[in-house]
This record gives C-alpha cells, structure tokens and sequence, in this order.
C-alpha cells in the first residue's frame, strides 16, 4: 500500500515540474481567455469573476490553477484577485486548444526560420527518430 502512494505522489510531482505547455479544450479556452479578460480590468473579487463565468468556487480555483501552470500570474490581495502583468502579455500565454494538423501540415509549418518555426522542427525531429 505504501508503494501505491509513493508512485502516485512520484507522478503528480511529475506533472507539476512538466515543462510541456497545459492542454485545453476550446470551451475551457474561452473561460480562460474571458477570466483573464476580467482580471486584466483590475481588481476583482472571487464572487464577481465566478459569476460573472458562471463557475463554482471549484472550477473557479481550477481555473487559477491552470492559468499559473501556463505561468500567468494572478496577484490576490486584500480579497481581489489581477494580473501581474499587462492583458495583452498575459494573453499571449494562454494555452491554445489542439488544431488537429497533420504530419504534413506540421512539416510546412516547420519550414520557416523564425524561432517558433525551428522549435516546430526540433519537435517533430524528435519525435519522428523515436518512432524509427
């Protein structure tokens, strides 16, 4: 019994070092993208922004949760919660939901020479060596 738990902490403490990027689906985006919208307005309290999203207090810490993952950073203060950093920087770092492309749409994106277009390359290098 003890073994279990020592894996299972071994894999959320895995999870939480992860340097990949947090998924999500298009509906999560769209709460994030619309909670980071208020939140760039100013202060705002745990009751307005759950309203406001139609969200429970879980969902509403989940939420703060996936936006520190993707190294959004929320400053709470005196009850209120804001970013720490300009709207348009914060949502830049959103997680954005899966495009579903392929291979080959992969492969011609990875074609270009800015620096988004080399890590592209790199990541599909990797992962096509591991698969021969």
């Amino acid at each position: 019994m003890a073994k279990k738990k020592s894996t299972q902490r071994r894999v959320q403490s895995s999870r939480r070092s992860s340097p990949l990027r947090p998924t999500v689906t298009v509906e999560r985006f769209t709460r994030l993208y619309r909670l980071v919208n208020l939140l760039g307005e100013g202060d705002q309290s745990r009751e307005v922004l759950t309203a406001q999203l139609g969200l429970d207090v879980r969902g509403f810490y989940r939420d703060l949760e996936m936006l520190r993952r993707a190294t959004i950073p929320v400053k709470f203060s005196n009850g209120l919660y804001s970013l720490e950093e300009p709207l348009k920087t914060a949502l830049a770092r959103l997680p954005y939901p899966d495009p579903r492309l392929s291979l080959g749409d992969m492969q011609q994106l990875a074609r270009g020479r800015s620096k988004l277009h080399q890590q592209l390359k790199t990541q599909l290098t990797t992962i096509l060596q591991q698969l021969s």
